[in-house]
């Protein structure tokens, strides 16, 4: 992934200079409030459902600021990144993550599930999700362990030039990363869960579900470090592997290596605790959709058996006795009896795990890890002038990711808690009326990424899942 420069700007006005896909307009929404969103005749797709929701949330939400950021943010995704197309019956949708052309497995996952609950009253959405069900197989399919794909086969990353590892064509970047594969399994379990539709779960399907199985095996390195290396000539030191590419010595002991975290970034020991417990729930779940779905019963097992394996190695392994906060979940460990405590922002991440039902959000070790990485002994979580918040590596020091926010509201029933976030999201926009990979602590102006569709729509789901809970919280 490209490096980001910051952004400096102060005005609605720079905003729109800096997102060329806006369609800006000195037009007034609302008092103080420019229209920032796409004009509609320019947008990539249009959901009536979704436009529905944004209309009873603008006309009971009193707070014109919220309902201002709710119109252009959670459909941001829709309006921007979305290219869907239709073959023989057959849906596909492409979905890049904003500034970036290229379609991440975990982003275009994240990007489109906050609309699953509106897709059984949206035809025409529901085709949409189904299209990125596919397009994630055919990508799944070409490379198990890349992360990033072009929607042109043909196309040439410019990271071919630099990283030393087998990349194919049409691939944009080739960092494995275990969430790659748990995403779209989450995708896939919970869009059949919520429409019962099981069209999109073909043979290919199965065929990626088949090999994503094959990949954790492969990478839990019991007898051999497996067919995957990554070196990159770079001056980062988190965008290259040491070691000949195969990372440090980790023990084998069932937890699966990630050789990159959900920002990227290398790993310091491969042996990355919150992705582990997302593949626990992932393979929990294909096993159900191929024991109902598809009726395979021994590959559904093996899905079981995995998952079994992983997670008491997480209880095993993964856990750490901290002489504050007692027993909490480690970031990375490597088998040895080495830790990482910290958390990034970027999700899964230790903080975000209820949210994919990875653990119970009562969890006592999970209580305990919260209260850890929400403090200054989380050596990436910062506090500052304007606000405090989780960082990570990606970007450096000071810098909040809004995306921990968010995850801190939506893995909580406090309601103080979730209001904090909200409002602290709601002043550190930077006047653009959209959320942003990263500000600074200090300065919610200097922020990364003008156009990051993820944070936009994922703000959007915790403004709506809010909205149905508890709507006063948003005056």
């Amino acid at each position: 992934m490209k490096r980001r420069q910051f952004i400096q700007t102060s005005s609605l006005a720079g905003a729109g200079l800096l997102f060329p896909n806006l369609a800006f307009s000195k037009a007034i929404w609302g008092e103080n409030y420019p229209v920032v969103r796409v004009a509609k005749d320019k947008r990539n797709f249009s959901s009536e459902a979704v436009e529905s929701a944004i209309s009873q949330f603008k006309k009971k939400v009193k707070n014109k600021e919220l309902s201002w950021l709710f119109e252009n943010c959670f459909p941001n995704t829709l309006d921007t990144t979305v290219f869907f197309s239709e073959a023989n019956g057959t849906p596909d949708t492409y979905v890049i993550t904003g500034d970036i052309d290229a379609m991440w497995l975990r982003d275009s996952s994240a990007q489109v599930f906050p609309y699953l609950q509106f897709s059984k009253d949206d035809q025409n959405l529901h085709k949409l999700i189904a299209g990125v069900i596919h397009k994630q197989t055919k990508f799944i399919l070409k490379d198990p362990y890349a992360n990033a794909f072009y929607n042109d086969d043909k196309k040439i990353s410019k990271w071919k030039e630099f990283d030393h590892t087998d990349m194919k064509d049409g691939t944009h970047e080739r960092k494995w990363e275990i969430d790659s594969l748990c995403y779209p399994i989450r995708l896939a379990y919970h869009f059949w869960k919520e429409t019962g539709d099981t069209k999109p779960f073909d043979n290919n399907w199965l065929q990626g579900i088949k090999l994503t199985l094959q990949t954790f095996k492969e990478q839990q390195r019991k007898e051999n470090l497996g067919p995957y290396k990554f070196e990159r000539t770079t001056d980062w030191a988190t965008d290259g592997i040491p070691m000949g590419g195969y990372g440090y010595p980790v023990k084998p002991n069932g937890l699966i290596c990630s050789m990159f975290r959900p920002s990227d970034d290398a790993t310091i020991w491969a042996y990355l605790i919150p992705s582990n417990l997302f593949a626990v729930v992932s393979l929990r779940q294909a096993s159900e959709m191929l024991s109902k779905i598809k009726n395979e019963t021994k590959l559904a097992q093996e899905l079981s058996a995995l998952a079994n394996e992983v997670e008491n190695a997480i209880n095993k392994y993964g856990i750490y006795n901290h002489p504050e906060f007692g027993k909490m979940y480690a970031f990375e460990v490597n088998g040895f009896g080495s830790y990482n405590l910290m958390d990034d922002a970027n999700c899964p991440s230790l903080l975000g795990l209820p949210y994919l039902d990875a653990v119970k959000e009562n969890d006592p070790i999970y209580q305990n890890t919260r209260k850890f990485v929400w403090s200054e002994n989380n050596p990436f979580f910062f506090k500052g002038k304007v606000a405090e918040g989780i960082g990570g590596p990606h970007i450096g020091l000071d810098m909040i990711w809004p995306m921990s926010l968010i995850m801190k509201a939506l893995t909580t029933k406090d309601k103080t808690e979730i209001k904090n976030c909200i409002q602290i999201l709601q002043k550190t926009h930077g006047g653009t009326g959209f959320m942003h990979e990263s500000f600074h602590k200090n300065d919610s102006k200097k922020f990364t990424r003008s156009w990051f569709a993820w944070a936009n729509t994922l703000f959007g789901e915790l403004l709506w899942k809010t909205f149905k809970e508890s709507p006063e919280l948003l005056s």
